[in-house]
């Protein structure tokens, strides 16, 4: 049976690798992108459909939601793939700090908003984290937005790490309903990721030298497809962390259930959604 695959950050980087591969499989891919040229270019080439949000705008998060919700009547997967890391701190137009709202609020409202269809399909809810959730967090449930002590470095490390929080939650609330749900590190991917940010990400990501000892987007994509394709419970187990389609260690904060649980709740009242 052919599957309906969500993704999001899907117009470039492993995003788009993984929607390549899997229409080449068959599914039914759905791109979702930031960037309505690149976006609908991606889509075209695949003969898939696609939506534009930009989740600096939570706004355009609902839109999205609503959009799908109308146009399929069935999600099998949503890959909540989109992010970023960014330079000085700012705020986005609902106030938050970017990071934070990019990587880890606008997911976790997409993710509730689609709630009810992505229980019904018995559905599985992947969230592209990164090894950065151990190296790089100063995490601090008191101060999610970095307005006591900021760094754009320790931000994404601590998006990352709510992206594993958010998992564990996510497979403690629902996992009994049929929702499976999972996190991974695609590698330190060569592609346009840090092209935003400045600093050691920029030289990171931007540097020729750099570029040629990163995974390919290809083969990152190829983690993302093999948790979308893969069985709950048999190739990968619910509630879990990988890298290189393996279980992997993560942030020791991560195993907290009641820092996954505050993040939650402290989500759903910025994002305006019910406890």
């Amino acid at each position: 049976m052919t599957r309906t695959i969500v993704l999001t950050g899907a117009s470039d980087g492993i995003g788009a690798a993984s929607a390549r591969q899997l229409a080449q499989l068959g599914e039914e891919v759905v791109v979702v992108g930031r960037n309505p040229e690149k976006t609908a270019r991606v889509a075209r080439s695949l003969g898939a459909e696609s939506f534009v949000a930009d989740f600096s705008d939570l706004a355009q998060v609902r839109e999205l939601a609503a959009s799908l919700l109308e146009a399929y009547p069935r999600i099998d997967v949503l890959a909540n793939n989109a992010g970023g890391v960014f330079g000085e701190r700012t705020l986005t137009t609902d106030g938050f700090e970017t990071t934070f709202q990019v990587n880890h609020l606008a997911p976790f409202l997409l993710t509730n908003l689609l709630l009810e269809r992505l229980i019904a399909s018995r559905a599985s809810v992947i969230q592209t984290s990164s090894a950065a959730a151990k190296l790089f967090p100063r995490f601090d449930i008191d101060d999610l937005q970095g307005e006591r002590r900021y760094s754009s470095t320790a931000a994404y490390g601590n998006a990352k790490l709510a992206n594993v929080l958010f998992t564990k939650e996510l497979n403690r609330r629902f996992g009994d309903q049929g929702l499976s749900a999972v996190a991974f590190h695609p590698g330190v991917i060569a592609s346009n990721f840090g092209a935003s940010s400045s600093g050691p990400w920029k030289f990171l990501y931007g540097g020729p030298l750099a570029q040629r000892l990163m995974t390919s987007t290809s083969v990152g994509g190829a983690r993302l497809t093999w948790l979308a394709l893969g069985k709950p419970g048999v190739d990968w187990e619910p509630g879990g962390f990988y890298a290189n389609n393996r279980p992997s260690k993560t942030n020791r904060i991560a195993d907290d259930p009641a820092v996954a649980k505050q993040l939650w709740e402290r989500s759903a009242v910025l994002a305006d959604l019910p406890m």
